[in-house]
């Protein structure tokens, strides 16, 4: 198990639960309730592979800018704990465990594979010559309650809009989240010639942005639920999401970020088990037939 702790730290495996919520939050979505248990496996497999394969990626190409920048210096491949070799094999076996695992969902989830794991890598280099790096990551974990949705469903056929709505609530929401973490490095990224927001337009206006994102969280969250018809059980749960979301941004001030790990791990983490939750819940105790024949909503 010690062998394995640096590959664990490599990845950050117990932060999977940022896009599984919502992962799962599609599938449900998709289903009108609990999908099947061979689906959920996959899609959960699919998930963390897709995930590991993204996170090992991004420390691999940033290697030697993290061995640079004091706040990054320990990871474990600036500091030797792990070898560049070592991280392209676990890159390589994830994301053939992610290609695979979308084959086995069917032979749509299979073909949009390829393109999807594009865009989880490419969000790596983005920061080299683009600020929109916080959007591009923001789409990355966007695709995953879409993803979800096309497992359970087999298409992307109508109608579309409450996983639509899901997915753009996620989108602005983990902008949001990565304006507010990428404020540490603001200096380090101007010296570095590095692109993003806060380095562009500075702390207190970045800050700004990610209030106005969480904002539009909450209102594609409330969009989920009006388009698929759920009851107060989801609404309150959005509710919480938006407590915590200004519970997150009351954390940081552009004077003072010594709370950025609380706002961006601990206080993330509960935002998307809130939501799923809330939305299990409510489709739990539906009533009968208040479903569109099929699993629709």
């Amino acid at each position: 198990m010690k062998s394995l702790r640096p590959l664990l730290g490599l990845v950050k495996f117990s932060h999977s639960v940022f896009a599984l919520p919502f992962a799962l939050a599609g599938a449900w979505l998709a289903a009108g309730g609990p999908p099947r248990v061979i689906t959920l496996v996959w899609i959960v497999w699919c998930a963390v592979a897709a995930r590991t394969a993204a996170m090992a990626f991004n420390r691999l190409v940033d290697r030697e800018l993290d061995a640079a920048n004091p706040r990054t210096a320990q990871r474990e491949l600036p500091r030797g704990a792990l070898a560049p070799k070592t991280v392209v094999l676990l890159v390589c076996a994830a994301s053939a465990a992610f290609i695979g695992g979308a084959f086995a969902l069917g032979p749509i989830p299979g073909r949009l594979a390829l393109p999807v794991l594009v865009v989880l890598l490419g969000y790596s280099y983005v920061k080299r010559f683009s600020a929109a790096a916080h959007f591009v990551l923001g789409l990355a974990l966007a695709l995953a309650p879409v993803g979800a949705w096309v497992a359970v469903r087999g298409d992307l056929e109508p109608p579309l809009a409450p996983v639509l709505w899901l997915a753009l609530a996620v989108w602005t929401w983990v902008a949001g989240f990565d304006l507010i973490y990428a404020c540490q490095d603001v200096d380090f990224d101007r010296a570095r010639g590095l692109h993003s927001l806060p380095a562009r337009v500075g702390i207190a206006r970045a800050l700004g942005f990610a209030r106005l994102l969480h904002v539009a969280t909450t209102a594609c969250l409330a969009l989920v639920g009006i388009s698929a018809g759920l009851g107060a059980v989801y609404f309150a749960a959005v509710v919480l999401v938006a407590a915590l979301l200004t519970y997150e941004q009351s954390l940081v001030r552009s004077d003072d970020l010594s709370r950025v790990d609380l706002a961006f791990f601990t206080v993330n983490g509960w935002v998307g088990v809130a939501l799923f939750l809330g939305l299990a819940v409510d489709l739990a105790v539906r009533v009968p037939g208040s479903l569109m024949p099929g699993g629709g909503l």
